[in-house]
């Protein structure tokens, strides 16, 4: 971690792909703390895309397209999905100023969504950022069983489809270690991004 230092430099879309290239990324220490911080992780969660693991229950809900999957399609509702507490999770660290900044960044064409809707409504998703062959994941939510899992199984197929070398996860969890998710030291970690942002993918 880079330090919990409110960022004294005024923070632009610019700025935050900047952060991105050099490894760090922003965190608020909640959704009502105005303030931000760089993180620099010890130890990297990325999902190889080439060992990507997909159980076969989930496979079998993907083959049967139990939700319609969309992408980039209702920006601002998945950031409130990936906002909004759960019984699970009773704090998020999407402040006001994440979700202007991340916004901005969409409009720019470097935010990403993909989104798994049923009967009209978003159940599920998740968004993350784009720079060059990196997809850098940011946050997932579920108001369906599995509707998350069904989306990041599409992300992996888009990506994969599309040329992409890297998919960071910051941190890993038991969740994604079960798709394959694994920790990389900072320094090989580097080494996968430089090799991304050699490259160019469209998302």
């Amino acid at each position: 971690m880079a330090g919990h230092e409110d960022l004294i430099m005024e923070i632009t879309p610019q700025v935050l792909l900047k952060a991105y290239s050099c490894g760090i990324f922003p965190m608020a220490e909640s959704a009502d703390d105005p303030g931000l911080f760089w993180v620099e992780p010890e130890m990297r969660g990325v999902i190889p895309l080439d060992q990507f693991h997909i159980p076969k229950r989930l496979a079998r809900m993907v083959r049967q397209q139990v939700f319609d999957i969309r992408f980039d399609f209702g920006f601002d509702a998945v950031i409130d999905g990936c906002a909004s507490t759960t019984d699970a999770r009773r704090t998020t660290w999407i402040n006001k100023r994440i979700r202007r900044l991340y916004r901005e960044l969409f409009e720019l064409g470097h935010c990403h969504t993909v989104e798994a809707w049923q009967d009209g409504e978003l159940v599920g998703g998740l968004y993350g950022i784009k720079l060059g062959a990196a997809f850098f994941g940011e946050s997932m939510f579920s108001k369906k069983r599995d509707a998350s899992k069904v989306a990041l199984v599409h992300l992996v197929e888009r990506l994969t489809q599309r040329g992409f070398r890297l998919l960071d996860t910051q941190f890993t969890t038991d969740h994604l270690k079960k798709f394959g998710a694994i920790d990389v030291p900072r320094d090989d970690y580097e080494i996968l991004l430089a090799d991304a942002l050699q490259h160019n993918a469209e998302f």
